[in-house]
């Protein structure tokens, strides 16, 4: 089994309270169907508060549209694929962009 980075990009924050309910009641239903796939439920991330440093060391506001994250544990990039698939970021019109990680340490 290996951990994948679901990269949650776009997407729009619910507006309404009944809304809002929704969303949350949607993510808790996908995470408990993931069971013990679910290593990290993750966070989204606040829009517009990021910084891009570059390799020079040379800091900038970031440009990119990441949204959020989850990691998950699973057989292969394909498996992780398909769990992505019904996480209810979809339905807020996000993209995932699905990453195997490695240990290196």
């Amino acid at each position: 089994m290996t951990d994948y980075l679901l990269l949650y990009s776009g997407g729009r924050m619910p507006e309404s309270e009944e809304e809002q309910a929704a969303v949350m009641q949607a993510w808790n239903t996908w995470m408990e169907g993931l069971g013990p796939a679910l290593k990290d439920g993750g966070n989204p991330f606040t829009p517009g508060a990021a910084k891009t440093i570059g390799p020079d060391g040379s800091v900038r506001d970031g440009d990119g549209s990441a949204s959020g994250y989850s990691i998950i544990n699973a057989d292969s990039l394909d498996a992780a694929a398909d769990l992505a698939k019904g996480c209810p970021v979809l339905e807020g019109g996000a993209s995932i962009t699905v990453y195997e990680t490695f240990a290196v340490m």
